[in-house]
């Protein structure tokens, strides 16, 4: 309990030392509501508006979840075929190094006009193409880096390649496919909210944020950004979690 204090305290003491010098600064240099809301103001709307806030936070949750469960899926697949075969290792990785270089700024408009701009799919996929190469990449790299005596204790038993994969190279990717996980949870609600501020539902917290910015309402907008701030936190506890649930024998230092 101590140790968990000392880790718990530290980042407590600098989130609320923050908001008390933002409160002060706000009060202290007279700056208009409408430019920089103090954290005092911007609780009391964000407690008015919760219920509201809520379900517009839950409707971009559900883009975050499905592209990040499409995306993800995409990425170990094509990780498992490239660690696979040299073939496809030639054909895809390209293909995926570009579509990670390309910003997620030129990939909304395309996507929107795709899939339609109400769509939710529209902004999964816009989430889909930002956690792909996080996850292949990493996956990738723990089916492939594997230790050299193990492979070859392995194969001295005449273990067949199906064996290879699911005794060895799996387990060993694991810790990384996790890393990939968490990476992918920050980014995925990134992802729907930028998506969503080319145009979407008006139910969505990108569509909202820009609207109550647009009315000079930045109690609003900061409220708003609370509701994605405490999802992405939220789902990166639950793969967190996962982690320990499944591969309690790694533990990051």
């Amino acid at each position: 309990m101590p140790s968990r204090l000392s880790k718990i305290l530290p980042p407590l003491a600098i989130f609320i030392s923050v908001l008390i010098l933002w409160e002060l600064l706000v009060r202290g240099l007279g700056i208009q509501q409408f430019l920089l809301p103090a954290p005092t103001a911007i609780a009391k709307v964000f407690g008015e508006n919760f219920g509201r806030l809520v379900n517009i936070g839950w409707f971009t949750t559900k883009e975050a979840l499905g592209g990040f469960a499409i995306g993800c899926t995409a990425g170990i697949l094509v990780a498992f075929a490239t660690a696979r075969w040299s073939f496809a290792n030639e054909a895809l990785m390209p293909f995926a190094i570009a579509a990670n270089s390309v910003p997620i700024l030129a990939f909304a408009p395309i996507l929107n006009n795709w899939f339609g701009v109400d769509n939710p799919f529209s902004k999964m996929m816009i989430v889909a193409v930002i956690v792909f190469f996080p996850m292949m990449i990493n996956t990738v790299r723990g089916l492939t880096l594997v230790a050299p005596s193990a492979l070859e204790l392995m194969r001295a038993n005449a273990a067949t390649e199906f064996q290879i994969l699911f005794k060895l190279r799996v387990p060993n990717a694991l810790p990384y496919m996790f890393s990939a996980f968490k990476v992918a949870a920050s980014l995925s609600m990134i992802g729907a909210v930028v998506g969503e501020f080319f145009g979407g539902n008006r139910a969505a917290l990108g569509v909202f944020i820009t609207q109550e910015a647009a009315k000079f309402r930045f109690d609003l907008s900061w409220s708003a950004i609370i509701i994605a701030c405490v999802v992405g936190i939220t789902f990166y506890l639950l793969i967190l979690a996962a982690e320990r649930l499944i591969i309690p024998w790694h533990r990051e230092h």
